[in-house]
Parts: structure tokens; sequence; C-alpha cells
């Protein structure tokens, strides 16, 4: 998949840095807008609604974690975090506020560029090619073709990225999936921080269990990693 069609946002201070990612976006194809400081960022995303956002964390006026959490809460953006070495709290706190990735720097423009596509991939649909249309188990139905959770009857509002994992469970109930085979098989990485799994899960939990602290349906294998039960 080439950028073509894909309209992506950076939003960072940096203009050296805008410059070479936005050099290298247009070459792979992609429309490219900038913003320098986090308020004129989160406007910008709000007006326009591009297709994914790269943000800086620390940014001027507003910082890169408030724009997150302010974009989450109104429109369902795919968020690429840029972060510094040394701020894994950042990081982690960027997941659980809904970003569905991150890049540390120093970074090269190509691996920025294969994340972006990766999750732009994700965000259009991972499972275009498989013919099941719905998913269920226990309470929960997942409508893949609206890309709709529903618990008990009730919307439940997930991120892109957290859609994808749950539906990726509940595509196989009872089978234990270890970290790193959830990375690959949700996020398209080889490699990657497992605690990305880790963080989602906890979101999940949040929004699909009755006590996150002693889940029915999300449960951990310890030693493991996660498995569904209906």
């Amino acid at each position: 998949m080439d950028g073509s069609g894909s309209r992506v946002l950076v939003v960072d201070d940096d203009p050296a840095l805008s410059e070479v990612v936005g050099r290298y976006f247009v070459r792979e194809g992609f429309t490219v807008e900038f913003a320098e400081d986090g308020a004129t960022g989160l406007q910008h995303a709000l007006q326009t609604l591009p297709d994914l956002v790269v943000l800086d964390l620390m940014l001027p006026v507003l910082d890169g974690l408030e724009v997150c959490r302010r974009l989450r809460e109104a429109v369902p953006i795919p968020v690429v975090m840029l972060t510094a070495r040394g701020e894994e709290d950042d990081r982690i706190a960027g997941l659980e506020l809904g970003a569905d990735d991150y890049v540390t720097k120093p970074f090269s423009p190509r691996e920025l560029t294969a994340r972006v596509k990766a999750v732009l991939r994700r965000a259009a649909g991972p499972m275009a090619a498989n013919t099941v249309t719905t998913v269920s188990g226990g309470d929960i139905d997942v409508d893949v073709v609206a890309h709709e959770v529903r618990r008990q009857g009730r919307t439940v509002a997930l991120t892109a990225k957290e859609f994808d994992l749950l539906l990726h469970l509940m595509s196989h109930p009872r089978r234990a999936f270890r970290r790193e085979e959830l990375l690959e098989a949700v996020w398209g990485w080889t490699f990657g921080d497992s605690a990305t799994v880790t963080v989602h899960v906890r979101r999940l939990r949040e929004k699909i269990e009755d006590d996150p602290s002693d889940p029915q349906h999300l449960q951990t294998v310890r030693g493991l990693g996660y498995r569904f039960e209906p």
C-alpha cells in the first residue's frame, strides 16, 4: 500500500524535522499538512479530518498528550506519536489515551512511513479479505462491516486498534495468544514493545467488562498472554 489518497497531518515544532518527514511522505504518495503547536494542530485536525495525525509529544501551547486526549474524545482519527528516548511513561500514557503507535526519536523517515502505512492499513479494516461479517461472544457482538461493537445491545466506543484487537481475540475464542503474536497479528509488527498490547487490553477491559479488575472475557493467561472467553 502506498500513500495515495491519504492525508497526513504532521504536528511538530521542529521545522527541519517536519520538512524532511514531509518530503518523504510526499514521495510516498501522501498529501501532507503541517502544524507547529498543539493548539493549532488540534484545531486543524478537527476542521479538516485528516486520515492520520503524526503527533510530537513535546509541543508548545498544548502538549501532545492533551492533543491526543481531546482528539480521541472527538473523532476516531489514527494517531502516531513521536517520542524522545527515555519517555517511556509518556509513551504508555499516549497509548492509554488512544494513540495507535509510536516512533522513538531519532528515527528514519522510512521507519516512520512504514509505521504510518501499517496504521492506515489497520484503520481501513483488517478483515477486508475475510468473509466473516459478524462475530459474537457472550454479551458482545462485533459488526465487521459497520465497524461497530455492541455489548448487551449498547454501542461501545472503541479506537481502531482496540476494535482490531478485540475482533482478533473474539475470532479465536478460548485460544491463548502470546503478546508477541498479538503484536504481529494486530499491529503488523514482528518486533516491538509488548507493553503496547498490555495497555490496549487494559483499556478494552474498562470498556467491555463489568469489573475490569476481574475480567470475564479478556482473561490473562499467566506467563503467556491473553485469551477471549465467550
